[in-house]
């Protein structure tokens, strides 16, 4: 009998019965294969340990008040890591070898969804490795794709509770023209630096800037950023951002709402002027902010009122949760069933 804390799961490793792998050698990838070991044998000169070729999704399964099993919006992971495997010059995962692996791995591991009503789900993390033997700066000729799950709680340990940020002015995590609108390894470790300072100092992430002229806003480390003024949805356009499932769907549930969304370049001096503030991300959902701390200037940006989230954040976070529980209709057909 499987004993777990749903309702009070961390955003952490739990281990599971099964794995899935499928490995790319000759020109052409193989069988699906199952396995219920939590380790990989690789190569000591294998391209994803010396050159970073590495690329992973996050996703979530959610077993719905009806009982029934959802993946959400699997066709975008699937897109996104298409564009990561060819930003950094991997063997693309066909779409149906994807689909496959990850339905695999959730439905072997069904006794770790977390039951309706915890406010839990199972996260689905799929992996794509250079796994061939490379010394030369060059791409590897093999590659492994795995998909493994786990059931966790919220991202940020406060849930859909306000948080506070700290803008990293002393960091950048990409480029311009760079990987940072990638989902690899490498971008993750460079936020890392900031990202405990940040929580050293008592916030919940660092908020990083563009690195060419640190005036506008990029992502907030694991989630992007978003603001509510008005009856507008305003989101940072930037070639180093990551751009987030989350985000995209939730800019399709306030246009569905009537709110104007606009996607552009979000300059820093403009935090004073929003109503509200959040982080969004598969991991995260939605995590309103209460409080952004700039200290280049020493000023606090503040959002909250009485610690609590904002009327459109949380309006936002309800119907997207509704989706992926099953709660309330599916009208942009963002759910898979597993039958």
């Amino acid at each position: 009998m499987l004993e777990l804390d749903w309702s009070h799961l961390p955003f952490g490793y739990v281990k599971t019965d099964y794995n899935v792998r499928c490995y790319y050698r000759n020109g052409k990838w193989g069988e699906i294969e199952t396995s219920s070991s939590e380790f990989i044998s690789i190569h000591m000169a294998a391209s994803s340990l010396h050159y970073g070729q590495e690329a992973f999704e996050g996703m979530k399964a959610f077993r719905g008040k009806d009982g029934k099993n959802r993946i959400f919006r699997w066709e975008e992971n699937a897109m996104r890591m298409e564009s990561s495997a060819n930003g950094v010059m991997m063997a693309v995962v066909p779409r149906e070898i994807f689909l496959e692996s990850i339905v695999k791995a959730v439905k072997m591991n069904e006794r770790f969804i977390p039951p309706f009503g915890t406010g839990a789900s199972l996260y689905i993390r799929p992996l794509l490795i250079g796994t061939g033997a490379r010394v030369g700066v060059k791409p590897a000729d093999e590659y492994l794709f795995m998909v493994f799950v786990t059931p966790v709680g919220p991202y940020f340990k406060e849930g859909f509770k306000p948080v506070s940020l700290l803008i990293a002015r002393d960091h950048d995590r990409a480029a311009p023209k760079g990987t940072g609108r990638f989902k690899v390894g490498g971008n993750y470790a460079a936020s890392l630096a900031a990202g405990e300072e940040a929580h050293a100092k008592g916030y919940a992430s660092a908020l990083f800037l563009d690195a060419r002229e640190k005036k506008y806003i990029d992502e907030a480390g694991p989630a992007n950023f978003f603001a509510i003024k008005g009856n507008k949805y305003i989101t940072p356009k930037s070639e180093s951002i990551l751009a987030s499932i989350t985000n995209k769907s939730l800019m399709d549930i306030a246009k569905d709402m009537g709110m104007e969304v606009e996607v552009r370049p979000v300059e820093v001096n403009e935090l004073d002027s929003f109503d509200e503030v959040g982080a969004c991300g598969t991991a995260a959902v939605i995590s309103p902010v209460c409080k952004i701390d700039d200290p280049l200037t020493g000023h606090t940006y503040s959002y909250c009122k009485d610690g609590q989230a904002g009327p459109v954040s949380t309006k936002l976070y309800k119907r997207l949760q509704g989706i992926q529980y099953g709660e309330e209709d599916d009208v942009f057909n963002w759910n898979y069933i597993i039958e």
